[in-house]
Order: C-alpha cells, then sequence, then structure tokens
C-alpha cells in the first residue's frame, strides 16, 4: 500500500466527505478548518468569517489504487470551480475551495490538474492551491455526518460517485498494474537515440517523418519507457501538422499537463507520462470540436503502438472490455 494524504476543501465538508468515502482507493477521511489564524477554532468561530479557516476533508488514499489526479478529478465532480466563497446554498469565506497539500512532491499533480481544467475552459478556477499552514479536525458531530444522518442536507449529487468510477473504469484499472519508471541506466539502455532525447530531454520529432503520424490501426499507444497506455486509437486524428494527434488521453490520470515556457512569448501546455515522467509533447485547443476541441499533439518516438488483437499478448488484455 503506498498511503498518501491531501486535503481538500469543497464547500460544506459534509458533502465533499460523503462523496468522497464513495472512491474506491480512499482510505480514511476526517473533516476539520484549514488554515486558520486561530488555533483550534470552533465551528462557531470559523463561521464567524473572522479566523480565515476553511471547511475542509482530509483524505488519506492509496496512490497504488488511486493516483492523486484521478482523486482531484473525484474532487472536481463535487464543486463548482469558477465559483468564490459559496458552493450551493452555502455562502462565506469558509466555503472557499482549496486543495493543499503536505507534500511537496503533489504540487505538480494539483498544477497539473489547475491548469488542464483552465485551458479545457478558458476560465480560471478560484480554487486556492498551495502547501497546508494548519489544520484542526472539527467537531465529533461533523464526522461522517452524512453517514449518520443521510437525510441531512448536501449540496454535493452523492450519486454521481458511482458514475465516476465507472467513467473512470480505464483510471482504475491502468492504476492497479503499478506502471513504474526504470532507471536512468535502463531508460538510456532500452531506447533508440531519438526516444531518448524526446522523453528524457525534450527534444521534438522532425514533422510527418515518424510512421505513427499517418497511422489509424486499432489499437493503443503506450509510453516508451514505462508501457504505461496513454492514449487510444479511437481517439486520434490527422491534424495536418506532422505528428501523431488525439483528442483525448485513454484516461486522465496517465498524463500530467504543465506549462512550458521555454520558448519566450509563445507559452505552451506540456504533457508528460504520470508513471514514468516522459516528454510526451503539447496539447493545444485547437482540435476538433466535436471531439472536446483538444489536440494532444505527441511524438511518435515517445510512444509504442500496440494492434488491438495483440492486446492480450503484450499483458493489456485488462483493457479488453473497457476499450471499445
Amino acid at each position: 500500500m503506498n498511503q498518501r494524504e491531501i486535503y481538500l476543501a469543497g464547500g460544506c465538508f459534509w458533502g465533499t466527505e460523503a462523496y468522497l468515502k464513495r472512491i474506491p482507493g480512499v482510505l480514511e477521511t476526517e473533516v476539520g478548518y484549514a488554515n486558520s489564524t486561530v488555533a483550534d477554532p470552533t465551528y462557531e468561530e470559523v463561521c464567524s468569517g473572522e479566523t480565515g479557516a476553511v471547511e475542509t476533508v482530509r483524505v488519506a488514499y492509496d496512490a497504488d489504487v488511486l493516483p492523486l489526479p484521478l482523486l482531484l478529478a473525484a474532487y472536481l465532480r463535487t464543486v463548482d470551480p469558477f465559483s468564490l466563497n459559496r458552493q450551493g446554498n452555502d455562502r462565506g469565506t469558509q466555503y472557499h475551495t482549496g486543495i493543499y497539500w503536505t507534500d511537496d512532491a503533489d504540487r505538480a499533480a494539483v498544477t497539473s490538474v489547475l491548469v488542464n481544467l483552465a485551458c479545457a475552459s478558458g476560465r480560471n478556477p478560484r480554487i486556492e492551491a498551495g502547501p497546508l499552514r494548519n489544520f484542526a479536525p472539527a467537531e465529533a458531530y461533523h464526522q461522517d455526518y452524512l453517514g449518520r444522518n443521510p437525510f441531512g442536507y448536501c449540496h454535493v449529487n452523492l450519486a454521481d460517485a458511482r458514475a465516476f468510477v465507472k467513467e473512470h473504469a480505464a483510471d482504475f484499472a491502468i492504476a492497479e498494474q503499478g506502471y513504474v519508471r526504470p532507471s536512468d541506466e535502463e531508460i538510456r539502455d532500452a531506447l533508440t537515440p531519438e526516444a531518448f532525447d524526446v522523453t528524457q530531454r525534450a527534444a521534438t520529432d522532425r514533422p510527418h517523418t515518424h510512421p505513427y503520424d499517418q497511422q489509424f490501426e486499432d489499437g493503443i499507444y503506450v509510453d516508451v519507457v514505462t508501457g504505461e497506455p496513454l492514449f487510444s486509437s479511437r481517439d486520434k486524428f490527422d491534424a495536418g501538422c506532422g505528428w501523431p494527434s488525439f483528442a483525448r488521453p485513454l484516461a486522465e490520470s496517465v498524463i500530467e499537463e504543465s506549462l512550458d515556457e521555454s520558448i519566450p512569448g509563445m507559452p505552451r501546455v506540456e504533457v508528460r507520462s504520470a508513471a514514468g515522467d516522459s516528454h510526451l509533447g503539447h496539447v493545444f485547443p485547437d482540435g476538433p470540436a466535436e471531439r472536446g476541441g483538444q489536440r494532444y499533439c505527441i511524438n511518435g518516438s515517445a510512444l509504442r503502438f500496440i494492434p488491438a488483437d495483440k492486446l492480450e499478448a503484450e499483458g493489456y488484455g485488462y483493457l479488453h472490455n473497457i476499450i471499445p
């Protein structure tokens, strides 16, 4: 087990906690008050708006079952990310949305999720993100409140948790396989010079040179470094740009996105694999509108293609019932 924790503020903590408890991989939850200017504030003090505290849920989870990007995707289903100090019928500074970490290694995943949300929506989310300053558990009667009072007030659609799990079957299935990054020496020995330069040094294939650009055979594309499934041929299209293009990743949690300002005056969003941290390419908001409007422009040298009829033999049979 790979137990980790994150602190999530989503308005009234009753609903946020009840929703997240329904997600596989969540081990333990505790509601409380984050980032208060007053030590151990009471509920009444928090409601006064004078403590700066935010109603928050401490979430302990198994990252081998529930990667942080997938947990954050579930969290985003419970909030209006563009609303400030208001969720449902609840208004006040204690209902500010936020994602707070205790391990700085989580910063990249949180940033990636929020950048992705901003790019997809064209709007800046109002979700606060940063290191947790402090956390005080709430009073006992608040803990698992909706578990003990199933007809209590809740602004969150708890039934959506089941739909989320079903929609993200690929994420959960891939996470169970435990794809890991090899050592630097193993990567260098296993890859071609072109693949090494692209995945490890953020180089770029020359356009219209890689055979995957014009390949549309049924199958999946995996990280050449770890074997982690990344894209499906069902989401591939010919963008005419000279690089393999996809409308979306095979699963949300298999990629990470971050701002790339390596070219002055031309900010882009870089795409990397989650397990291998391989540079894959960039994502642009100029894809087909009917397919979501995104264009994942990916270097062919960062990928390995697995034909649909070879999935079982190559160890990807577990995806048969997930990918049409």
